[in-house]
């Protein structure tokens, strides 16, 4: 038996539990690892909460977690990987666990620390799935809402690298930060639209929301066109005519190798807010 956090039912962050399990058995194509790190995400609570019941029920027991990062020690047919590599990837089954499931592990280099490995991988397919669904190209202007956000920040350097000039709300406390980063912050609250048309005068093109603020219905006005706006963050999406993107792509999926050496090489910030034992689970969900 090992140890894994778990819930059973819908609620707060005290209904996450630290529990016995009984180990994963890796499928074809798929590795178990020892975790030694494992992100904790905004997903996660929602799907905690019940708030992604309707699209996604649970089948309770749950282990929540997305992302791990660890030592292979156990491989199935086919896996692309060994006994005793260490690596990263998109866990099945949950990653808040002593022993975790990948399907599509990813070396991890030795100059990348696991924390930051494990950190990686949700965000930063998904900032890289929605650059590819937005379809903005090097000099466009980009709007990204949420850009100190965990998501925020990597498609702010992604979307720069690529040569998209980039705008990017953040509360007053981030602004230097994002800017660091390579774009033009800008304070989001009241009077947000006038300071965005003010830091981008030539027009805004497209607008990437990772806040879900209720930014939806003046963003979509500030590109004229509903199918240039794309929210990861707000459930209201439909009512503006905007596209939500959730899950996983293909082209998300082959970005995290490219994301990994990026991140090693020092070319990728990925920042880590605090790291918390397993069995402080809840309290991690709550700090987040």
């Amino acid at each position: 038996m090992s140890k894994a956090i778990t819930f059973s039912e819908y609620g707060a962050p005290e209904v996450l539990r630290l529990s016995e399990v009984t180990p994963p058995e890796p499928g074809p194509g798929q590795v178990r690892i020892k975790v030694r790190a494992a992100s904790v995400n905004p997903i996660d609570m929602k799907i905690r909460s019940g708030l992604m019941a309707r699209m996604a029920p649970a089948d309770f027991p749950v282990i929540p977690g997305l992302d791990a990062a660890g030592v292979v020690d156990a491989v199935g047919a086919g896996a692309d990987a060994t006994v005793g590599d260490e690596v990263l990837g998109a866990t099945v089954g949950g990653s808040y666990a002593e022993y975790a499931l990948l399907e599509r592990p990813v070396a991890k280099p030795e100059s990348l620390s696991r924390e930051v490995a494990a950190s990686l991988v949700t965000v930063g397919q998904t900032a890289a799935r929605v650059l590819d669904q937005l379809g903005v190209q090097a000099g466009q202007t980009l709007l990204i809402h949420g850009a100190a956000g965990s998501v925020g920040v990597i498609a702010v350097q992604l979307a720069a690298a690529r040569g998209i000039t980039v705008i990017g709300t953040a509360a007053e406390r981030d602004l230097e930060r994002v800017t660091a980063l390579g774009a033009t912050a800008v304070r989001y609250g009241d009077g947000w639209v006038e300071r965005v048309k003010a830091a981008a005068p030539g027009g805004v093109d497209f607008v990437f929301d990772a806040s879900g603020a209720g930014v939806l219905a003046d963003s979509v006005a500030l590109t004229g066109d509903a199918a240039k706006v794309i929210t990861i963050a707000d459930m209201a999406a439909a009512q503006h005519g905007v596209r939500f993107s959730a899950g996983t792509s293909e082209q998300g999926r082959q970005s995290l190798p490219e994301l990994v050496q990026l991140a090693a090489a020092g070319k990728l910030t990925v920042p880590v807010w605090r790291t918390y034992p397993l069995a402080e689970a809840a309290r991690a969900q709550a700090d987040l």
